[in-house]
């Protein structure tokens, strides 16, 4: 299943991708399941994300690798793969594009997800719409100037 989001914002491309550190990690993670962050090593190839996610009655963790990461004139992008997923999720390949837009820059997350069962994957579709729609307002606040 794949899921695509963008979010326009006002400030360069430059200053976007030095802003994806792990404190705007930690902004963007939704109130629910509450998540703490085990290990942030960076946006670039071979970079290790790790978390553990409260489901109040059970915790999961979740570990991802930077599998790619590239910058060209008019982009930057890099790929987390899931490597040890929550029960829920057999795949996870989450591209992240910051691709320059006018003066400002589009930021736009890929998605693709799989589940153990296709009628799954439907179900999980607005959950994981809802979550990254939640990050639209956080980059704006964080990456335009009036925010």
């Amino acid at each position: 299943m794949k899921l695509t989001l963008s979010t326009s914002v006002a400030a360069p491309l430059a200053r976007v991708w030095r802003g994806f550190d792990a404190t705007l990690f930690q902004k963007l993670s939704p109130p629910f399941p509450p998540v703490r962050l085990l290990r942030f090593d960076g946006s670039q190839r071979g970079d290790v994300v790790s978390l553990e996610l409260n489901f109040l009655f059970f915790k999961q963790r979740w570990i991802s690798e930077i599998t790619e990461q590239a910058e060209v004139p008019d982009e930057i992008y890099f790929v987390d793969q899931g490597t040890r997923l929550p029960f829920f999720l057999t795949y996870w390949r989450h591209k992240h594009r910051l691709i320059r837009h006018g003066q400002g820059t589009l930021i736009r997350d890929e998605i693709e997800y799989r589940t153990p069962l296709r009628v799954l994957d439907y179900l999980l579709y607005p959950l994981l719409y809802a979550q990254f729609a939640y990050r639209k307002p956080i980059y704006k606040k964080v990456f335009d100037p009036e925010g």
